[in-house]
Formats: structure tokens, C-alpha cells, sequence
């Protein structure tokens, strides 16, 4: 059975997990711990607890339990004190509160829902995600850095603050992987805060899994304006201190005009400018649901989404040739 190691959070990994859980593969999720916007924002500065969002999301996707459970785990609260909430955040919480263990949370949630795989915290230490701009402004937190539409204009430095020690079980992932794939997720809110992990870009230059990245459908005004598919390499490149993938998922679906003017504001589709590169695969791996908001939610949320069974056919094409 090959063993996949999926890296991100959020909708992101949610996407892919989805997909590869309907396949007879051996599934991890490593998930970002910057994650400080919306609800698990609110959770970590009033209890101090890990943040529970997109661990949420991955556990969520790996369960084979009863559709009613999984949405008891994504039921947003829309009224009084709870407002904007999810269930799940508030049970991963109180766990970690009443376990002592941000990881033993995950792995009582985990048989609750019977998952199929592991999620696994890239560090348990509480960190915050800064960066500082070129003017000397500093960004404290995902949240900020998630929302500025100011990073287009260059940035000094991006940090985990203070600096965390890395999830072992992290590292012994990929390093025993068949296959690593990193993203979807935002590049500076996602992507690199993982790879800001002491140990992780090094266990990515080292393992000998095959290596892909998952590309975004849609660039960020005001962060990743008119980035093409080399600008994304490049600027993970700089992070993992070489070109280490073998093949980057890149999609040339066209969504709805109507879509596309609703998102113009706020970003504009990723062009694939390598394509006489073999590494590139191009294809249309965009979902034809439109998703509906949540009532109550904290955060606005793209609904041009990767189509999850597109995104694990082609990834699954990869597996089968390691």
C-alpha cells in the first residue's frame, strides 16, 4: 500500500483528502499550526489552546463516520455567545483542555469519527506567523497577513514567532512517503508557515518520495498579484533552499463569468507560463459545485474551489507510476 503524506490546511487539504480517502492508500496529514483567523483565533487568545481549525477540516475529510457527524463537526453556530464557532473547534478544544495534549485531542476526535489515516500538527508549540514588510511594517499573525494587500510591494522577512520544535511524527511522514503533496492552501498563510518548521524543508530536499505540489486556482490581490506558475516555484524555492518537485498540478478550467467578476476585486486566475516543461501537468481539475457560504462564519471564503475526484485522479495517475 503506498503511503501519501498530504501538507497544507484548511479547504486545501480537505479537497485532497477527500478524494484520496476513496482510494487504498496509507493517508497523513501534517497541518500548519500559524492558523490564528476566525473562530480558532478567537479559541486560542481566550483559552490558550492549539488552533483547531484546519485540523478540524483534515479530520473531517478522513472520516468514514455518519454523514450527521461530520456535519455536527462543521456546524457553525449563527447566534449568541458561540456566534460564528464551530462545533468542532469548541470539542477539539475542550479536549486538549481535559487531555492535556493538543495530539491526544486528535486522536480521541479521530476514533470518534473513524478516520482513515492520521492527522498530525506539524509543531505543537504555540507559534504566531509575523512578517515584516518593506516598509518596516510588521504583520503579527495569519490572520493579518492573510487579509494585506500590501506584500505585493515585498516583505524583509516572514517568521514563526518564537521559534517552534518540530512535530517528530512530521518529519518520520516524509520521510517515509511514497509520495508528498504540498498545497492547495494560501502561499504565505499555508504553504511557507509550514515550511518555516525547522527540519521540514530538510526532510523535503531529503526523503525519496515523489514530490507535488498543488497549485491555487486563484491568486491573492495585493499578495500574489499576477503570480504565474514560475512565480509560485520560485517563492517556494526560496524557502525549501531547492527545486524539489517532481510535478506541480497546475488547472486551465474557466469558471463562470459570473464567478470570475464576483472574485475580480480580489484576485485573478493562476497562468501556467512554463508549458513546454515536463513537470507541469495542465488540466481542468475545477469543481462545477458552487459552495455556499456558512451562517455565522468568521471569515469570507473562496467558493471557486478544485473539483476533489480531478485533483486525486491526477495524483493517483502519479502513485501508480512510483
Amino acid at each position: 500500500m503506498k503511503k501519501i503524506v498530504v501538507m497544507g490546511g484548511g479547504t486545501g487539504s480537505f479537497t485532497v483528502l477527500s478524494g484520496l480517502k476513496q482510494y487504498d492508500v496509507d493517508l497523513s496529514a501534517i497541518v500548519s499550526m500559524a492558523d490564528d483567523g476566525g473562530s480558532t483565533g478567537v479559541l486560542r487568545d481566550e483559552l490558550g489552546v492549539l488552533p483547531p481549525g484546519d485540523v478540524r477540516q483534515c479530520l473531517v475529510a478522513l472520516s468514514n463516520s455518519s454523514r450527521l457527524m461530520r456535519s455536527l463537526m462543521n456546524y457553525r453556530f449563527e447566534h449568541g455567545c458561540l456566534q460564528g464557532h464551530s462545533f468542532g473547534n469548541l470539542f477539539l478544544s475542550s479536549l486538549e483542555k481535559v487531555t492535556g495534549s493538543f495530539e491526544k485531542s486528535i486522536e480521541e476526535v479521530g476514533k470518534i469519527l473513524n478516520i482513515k489515516g492520521k492527522v498530525i500538527p506539524v509543531t505543537t508549540n504555540q507559534v504566531r506567523l509575523k512578517m515584516i514588510l518593506n516598509d518596516g511594517k510588521i504583520l503579527g499573525g495569519e490572520g493579518e497577513i492573510y487579509v494585506s494587500k500590501e506584500i505585493e510591494n515585498g516583505f524583509r522577512s516572514i517568521f514563526l514567532e518564537p521559534i517552534p520544535k518540530v512535530n517528530s511524527h512530521a518529519l518520520d511522514e516524509i520521510m517515509n512517503a511514497d509520495l508528498v503533496v504540498l498545497g492547495p492552501g494560501g502561499l504565505y498563510s499555508t504553504l511557507i508557515p509550514i515550511l518555516l518548521v525547522e527540519g521540514v524543508s530538510e526532510a523535503l530536499r531529503e526523503t525519496k518520495a515523489k514530490k507535488v505540489l498543488v497549485l491555487n486556482l486563484m491568486n491573492r490581490k495585493g499578495q500574489t498579484t499576477n503570480f504565474k506558475v514560475s512565480d509560485y516555484l520560485r517563492e517556494i524555492k526560496r524557502f525549501i533552499g531547492k527545486e524539489v518537485f517532481d510535478f506541480t498540478l497546475v488547472n486551465n478550467g474557466k469558471p463562470p463569468k459570473e464567478l470570475i467578476d464576483v472574485y475580480a476585486e480580489e484576485g485573478d486566475l493562476v497562468e501556467n507560463d512554463l508549458e513546454n516543461d515536463e513537470k507541469i501537468i495542465v488540466k481542468d481539475l475545477l469543481s462545477n459545485e458552487l459552495k455556499e457560504e456558512q451562517k455565522g462564519d468568521f471569515l469570507k471564503r473562496n467558493l471557486i474551489r478544485h473539483d476533489s475526484k480531478k485533483l486525486t485522479d491526477e495524483l493517483m495517475k502519479i502513485v501508480d507510476n512510483i
